[in-house]
């Protein structure tokens, strides 16, 4: 069976033959496709039951095409910094592509880009397409602003007004990649899902689908290490991103005062872009409305010396991170099954999370993690402080314990595996 899978970025097995950056993106590609190349692959080959992968992702600007490891790879021009726009181009970059490789199955990895839309109109086979669900930009969209104050939504700085990118456009971005995104769960006849959020959610725009669930696989450096209460510096919070309002840093820099009014101590470590960074007044320009309220917000209550952001790091360094922190914490305001979540799970850590979306499905509050009410910053910080208490201790560990044996059964990579070739035989055999 020849399955053509559709990717939001370059493989890393693919970045490293070619000697090009590699994508901190959606690590768990990467395992996933390491089993269709290796042991696993050939097994399957030898049973003639195997799978002849070809993978395609989004490049700037150029084609281009070979094979790495057996697998057959096909780079295609988007611009991915405005996915909230449409090119018709990549139509015909497609149909070459499905003409060379020939595949029996497409497999769309997410539909948060116009790509997604593209492949499902160029391939035009509803019944051997197949979108596994990440996000719902059209959902998402609707939390966008996550009770930000309407001066905050509103306002436009310099570095807003000459991108034209400013909270309420970034928003109706969103809404628009929604649009994209409803068409395209509309051209397949099938989708992967875990959780009954996302269940729900691609019932409402294509009740006709058939809905697959497949839970996911993370990436290989979270199975082996488990977190020890002894060894991670007490009071310290880790978030794998606070860039954007979905993520809700702003909700813990408003909670932060009262959980440091009982442990002082504490500090919040913040991963991923870094967007309040300046240290020239024409930098401190660039920052965009969200960054400047951050940075607001941390000068407000006197958070310089509680907050530190770590910048962009690759998997092993994410790996220290989470180790280090007595704590994860996962705020946003809308999320499916968020990986960050099911790492620091598999590590065995205290993890919070705002109850959103389908984390309820990865997660049983107060006896693997805690949840609280999206939004309710008293009651982050109360969920933060009861890992904190040390009369504590016992339940915390004995939580993170409990998380740790869901997540190796829920991020199983040899049943998942297994599962999505089965998926693939049921997509084979119905039509």
């Amino acid at each position: 069976m020849r399955v053509l899978w559709l990717c939001n970025i370059m493989l890393p097995v693919i970045a490293d033959a070619l000697g090009l950056p590699v994508s901190n993106k959606e690590g768990w590609l990467s395992g996933l496709a390491a089993k269709f190349c290796g042991e696993n692959g050939e097994k399957e080959q030898e049973e003639g039951r195997g799978i002849t992968l070809g993978v395609c992702f989004p490049i700037s600007g150029v084609t281009m095409q070979g094979e790495t490891k057996g697998i057959a790879w096909y780079g295609f021009p988007e611009d991915t910094v405005h996915p909230e726009c449409y090119d018709e181009a990549m139509e015909g970059h497609f149909h070459k592509i499905l003409e060379d490789f020939s595949p029996d199955i497409v497999h769309c990895f997410g539909t948060e880009y116009p790509h997604t839309l593209a492949m499902t109109k160029a391939f035009g086979r509803p019944e051997r397409t197949l979108i596994g669900i990440q996000g719902l930009c059209f959902v998402y969209a609707d939390a966008y602003m996550a009770d930000l104050p309407e001066r905050i939504r509103t306002r436009t700085l310099l570095r807003d007004f000459l991108k034209q990118d400013n909270l309420v456009r970034q928003q109706k971005k969103y809404r628009q990649r929604g649009e994209y995104e409803k068409e395209a769960l509309q051209n397949t006849g099938h989708v992967t899902g875990r959780t009954d959020w996302d269940r729900k959610w691609t019932k409402a725009v294509n009740p006709a689908a058939s809905y697959h669930f497949m839970n996911e696989t993370l990436r290989e450096p979270f199975y082996g290490p488990v977190w020890d209460r002894d060894s991670c510096i007490p009071c310290r919070i880790f978030m794998s991103q606070g860039n954007y309002p979905i993520k809700g840093l702003h909700y813990v820099l408003e909670a932060l005062p009262r959980i440091l009014a009982v442990y002082p101590r504490t500090c919040v470590c913040v991963a991923g872009d870094t967007i309040t960074r300046f240290s020239t007044w024409k930098e401190k320009l660039k920052i965009s409305s969200y960054g400047r309220y951050l940075l607001e917000l941390i000068q407000t209550n006197g958070l310089e010396r509680s907050v530190v952001f770590l910048g962009r790091l690759d998997a092993g360094k994410m790996l220290e991170q989470y180790l280090c922190s007595h704590v994860f914490l996962s705020p946003s305001s809308i999320e499916n099954s968020p990986n960050s979540v099911g790492e620091a799970m598999l590590l065995g850590m205290p993890v919070v999370s705002s109850d959103v979306g389908g984390v309820r499905n990865m997660l049983e509050p107060e006896k693997e993690g805690l949840l609280y009410a999206a939004g309710d910053t008293a009651a982050l910080a109360d969920c933060i402080c009861r890992v904190f208490d040390g009369e504590n201790r016992d339940m915390i560990i004995r939580m993170g314990q409990a998380a740790r044996r869901h997540a190796l059964q829920t991020h199983d990579g040899e049943r998942n595996y297994r599962r999505l070739l089965e998926i693939y035989d049921e997509i084979n055999l119905c039509v």
